[in-house]
């Protein structure tokens, strides 16, 4: 009999959903490009749709976490599903009768990234909903390996498809693909109801972590209280995020650029086309490598550690790249630090489920996305500004050292480092009321029925120097 994440039909469930949608999603990848690049618009006509796609994606992500939060994350994962399955539809549709122009695109693509926008955080609410803590890691990992499993298959598939039939029926699969995911949607149970919630609230939340600051949110089972936090509460006293905001927002900008413009730039030096789609592929298979590893590997007990060694492994891989003796040298370091961040990913991703109160995860995956997307243009910008004044190969090993000395300044901040595996984060009790102030004798009498006592301490004070 399975055991673990597998064991869980809703989560059986959510893989097969998720495979229909990424391979769904790979299609349009290629359908759509196809299509406005056959037709008169050229490249100027793709750059306008995918930047009508891509704004409404990153301005709609924090409504996305706030609306999860409200009506629950599998709910807004099933509207938008069915919203974009009638998009991509009437996209097909136009795609069968004839060229497309902007003002038919262009409405399309606004609402397809929209729902991408909102899907993104909702969709990190749904497993902490099915897996217990213990299994969350287990489940994000097998989760990511189904998304990048569609990610090898959906280009062969929607390739397919756009050679032999042209991108109609690319597209058609597509919108079939979100009915899939939505129907799927549909039939999982969480189980996760208002009894669940109050029984999670009376036991209080867990932690591990008895060393922890109190500024950071986190303690130990005798810290437990049935406050729940705001999300503005956590936002000026959760120090872990602060700190994972900080090291996705550096580590995002170092990458972004390099693979998007350093890596490109260094293939078309001396590896060829065909060399830069090695390194794409393994790209791709060292994430699914860090997934499979991330799943076979058990909880640690200081998730903190595991990050920045990680981190560590990822910045000296993606440095040695230009400089690994060509394309077999280079290849591997690609694949060693895609294995060693989609493991990263996973670990980091599994902390924030699991530390951030349930009724905030949406909010909180909301920022950290926001912090991983939204740098996208800024590192493309620096990273074409770099490459043109240190060349390609120098680029790589700035980029690396940015990323391991990021996540090794984490390591500096105790909230991340004492952070422990299970612990959830712990509201600051509220500031006792100050005592009540009661009339005062005059100076020079003794207050009545007090014999006047006089201290033998000089001075006292309430400051922490005079108290050790």
């Amino acid at each position: 009999m399975a055991s673990g994440p597998m064991s869980v039909r809703g989560f059986r469930l959510l893989l097969a959903g998720q495979l229909s949608s990424t391979v769904g999603d790979y299609c349009y990848a290629v359908a759509l490009p196809w299509l406005i690049l056959s037709g008169d618009g050229g490249p100027v006509l793709l750059g306008t749709v995918l930047a009508c796609y891509g704004i409404p994606r990153v301005v709609t992500i924090p409504l996305g976490g706030v609306v999860a939060d409200r009506i629950g994350g599998q709910r807004v994962m099933l509207i938008a599903d069915l919203v974009r399955a009638v998009a991509v539809g009437i996209l097909a549709v136009v795609a069968f009768t004839g060229t497309p122009t902007l003002a038919q695109l262009a409405p399309i693509a606004v609402v397809l990234g929209a729902c991408s926008g909102v899907f993104i955080p909702a969709s990190y609410t749904l497993l902490p909903a099915l897996l217990t803590k213990e299994d969350l890691g287990q489940g994000n990992a097998l989760s990511t390996m189904v998304n990048q499993v569609g990610g090898l298959l959906g280009p062969t598939v929607g390739g397919a498809l756009v050679a032999g039939f042209g991108a109609g029926p690319a597209l058609t699969v597509d919108a079939a693909s979100f009915l899939v995911s939505a129907v799927v949607l549909a039939r999982i149970r969480t189980g996760a109801g208002p009894a669940d919630e109050a029984a999670r609230a009376q036991d209080g939340p867990v932690g591990q972590d008895g060393g922890a600051d109190e500024a950071d949110g986190t303690g130990d089972a005798g810290k437990n209280t049935a406050r729940k936090p705001s999300f503005v509460e956590l936002l000026r006293h959760g120090r872990l995020l602060h700190v994972v905001l900080v090291v996705a927002l550096v580590c995002n900008l170092a990458f972004n650029g390099t693979i998007e413009v350093a890596l490109p730039e260094l293939a078309h030096q001396g590896m060829g086309a065909a060399g830069y789609g090695v390194l794409l592929t393994c790209l791709s298979l060292g994430g699914l490598a860090g997934s499979v590893l991330a799943a076979r590997s058990r909880p640690v007990d200081s998730p903190a550690y595991l990050f920045a060694a990680l981190a560590v492994v990822m910045g000296v891989a993606l440095g040695a790249v230009p400089y690994a003796g060509g394309l077999v040298g280079a290849a591997v370091c690609v694949c060693v630090y895609s294995m060693a961040s989609g493991w990263q990913n996973i670990v980091v991703v599994t902390m924030l489920q699991v530390w951030a109160p349930s009724a905030l995860i949406g909010r909180v995956m909301s920022l950290v996305m926001l912090a991983v997307m939204g740098t996208f243009p800024i590192s493309v910008a620096v990273a074409g500004f770099g490459v043109r004044h240190l060349g390609a190969a120098p680029f790589f090993p700035v980029a690396g050292a940015a990323i391991a000395l990021a996540v090794l300044g984490a390591l500096t901040q105790k909230a991340f480092r004492n952070h422990r595996s299970g612990t959830e984060y712990v509201p600051q009790a509220p500031a006792p009321a100050p005592a009540p102030v009661t009339a005062r004798a005059p100076a020079d009498l003794p207050a009545p029925d007090v014999p006047a006592v006089r201290s033998t301490h000089p001075r006292q004070d309430n400051s922490q120097e005079s108290q050790r």
